[in-house]
C-alpha cells in the first residue's frame, strides 16, 4: 500500500487490508525538489516519491499480492501511474483527479463524489474490528476500569488547517468534561494528540485533575485503542474523521465536540452520525442511550472482493 507515513492514512489502508484478508506493507511516499511543491496530480513522474525499485514495471510481480492500495492525493498520483503498468489499484479517498484513473475509488459519502467504479461509506476505514477491540477490553480494563464507577474517555485533536484549539479552547472543553465527570460520577480519563499543543494539554491536565481524573498525552504506553474498547461514554473532538469513525465502531454512546473553524466535509460528516443517531453533540452532561456500533468496513471490503474476484478470508 502506498500512503504518506500519517496515524490517519495508516490506519485506513492497514485497517482495509485486514479485512480483505491480504498481509500488507507500507511503501511510504517521500517526495522531493519539485514534487514537494506541485499538486501531486500535476507530478512528472510520480513513482519517483517511492523508493526506487519497489514495484516491477507489471502486475504480475509475484510479490504483490491483492491489489495496491493507495490513500489520499499523493497516494492518487501514484495509484494511476501504477495502474498505468497494469497494477491492480484501490484508491482510498477522494484522489483528487478522474475517477476513471482506478479500478475502485473508496469514500465517505462525505466526499460527494460518485461513479460506477465508487463505493461510499459512512465512517472512514479503520482497522478497529470487533476482535480487536474486544481484545483491547481484556488487556486494559484492569488498568482503565474503576469498580462501581463509569469510564468518561475524551478523545482530544487540536488545530489544523480548519480547526483551531488553543487554551481558550481547552478550557472551555476541560470545563465541559469536569462538569460531566461531576454529574455523572464517571472517571474522567483524556488523552490528546500531538495537535493538541503545550497549552491545550496543560489545560485539560487541569480540569481532569479537578475531578480526580487523568491524562495521557505522550510515551509508549498509549490507552487509545483501551479507551476506545473500556469507555462508557466517548467525547470526540470534531476535527478528526477518523477518531471519530473509531470512537462510533464501539459500542457506547459517542459525544462530538465541536470546534471553532468550518470544513464542508466533516459538517456533512457529523450531521450523517447524528441523523442516524449514532452520536449526539456534547454540551457537557452524558446519557446512556441504546447503541449500535457503526463501522462500514465489513460492507465496504465485501464489494471490493466482489467486484475484483478476490477469494473471501476465513475469519470474514
Amino acid at each position: 500500500m502506498v500512503a504518506e507515513d500519517f496515524a490517519g492514512m495508516r490506519s485506513q489502508a492497514f485497517g482495509l487490508a485486514e479485512r480483505l484478508g491480504f498481509p500488507a506493507k507500507l511503501t511510504p511516499i517521500r517526495p522531493a525538489g519539485l514534487m514537494r511543491v506541485l499538486p501531486a496530480r500535476m507530478w512528472p513522474n510520480p513513482l519517483a516519491a517511492v523508493e526506487a525499485g519497489e514495484f516491477a514495471a507489471h502486475s504480475s510481480d509475484s510479490s504483490i499480492i491483492g491489489p495496491v492500495l493507495t490513500v489520499a492525493g499523493k497516494g492518487a498520483a501514484i495509484g494511476a501511474a501504477l495502474r498505468r503498468k497494469g497494477y491492480t489499484v484501490v484508491q482510498i479517498q477522494h484522489p483528487r483527479m478522474k475517477l476513471d484513473r482506478f479500478d475502485l475509488v473508496v469514500a465517505n459519502v462525505h466526499d460527494e463524489i460518485e461513479g460506477p467504479n465508487v463505493l461510499l461509506g459512512r465512517t472512514a476505514l479503520h482497522g478497529l474490528t470487533p476482535v480487536r477491540l474486544e481484545q483491547a477490553r481484556a488487556d486494559w480494563s484492569a488498568r482503565l476500569v474503576r469498580c462501581g464507577q463509569p469510564l468518561l474517555a475524551a478523545l482530544v485533536g487540536g488545530a489544523n488547517g480548519r480547526f483551531r484549539f488553543g487554551r481558550a479552547e481547552a478550557e472551555q472543553l476541560g470545563a465541559l468534561l469536569a462538569r460531566a465527570a461531576r454529574a455523572s460520577g464517571a472517571h474522567l480519563f483524556i488523552t490528546t494528540s500531538r495537535r493538541t499543543g503545550a497549552e491545550g494539554v496543560a489545560a485539560l491536565r487541569e480540569a481532569a485533575a479537578s475531578v480526580g481524573g487523568t491524562l495521557w498525552s505522550e510515551g509508549t504506553d498509549n490507552p487509545y485503542l483501551g479507551l476506545v474498547a473500556c469507555a462508557d461514554f466517548l467525547v470526540v473532538t470534531t476535527d478528526s474523521i477518523s477518531m471519530m469513525s473509531e470512537a462510533a465502531a464501539s459500542s457506547v454512546p459517542l459525544y462530538i465536540h465541536g470546534l471553532p473553524g468550518s470544513s464542508r466535509r466533516i459538517g456533512i460528516f457529523v450531521e450523517t452520525l447524528l441523523k442516524c443517531g449514532r452520536a449526539r453533540r456534547f454540551e457537557g452532561d452524558v446519557e446512556r442511550w441504546p447503541v449500535e456500533p457503526l463501522d462500514d468496513a465489513p460492507a465496504i471490503a465485501r464489494e471490493i472482493r466482489a467486484r475484483l474476484g478476490l477469494p473471501t478470508p476465513e475469519n470474514a
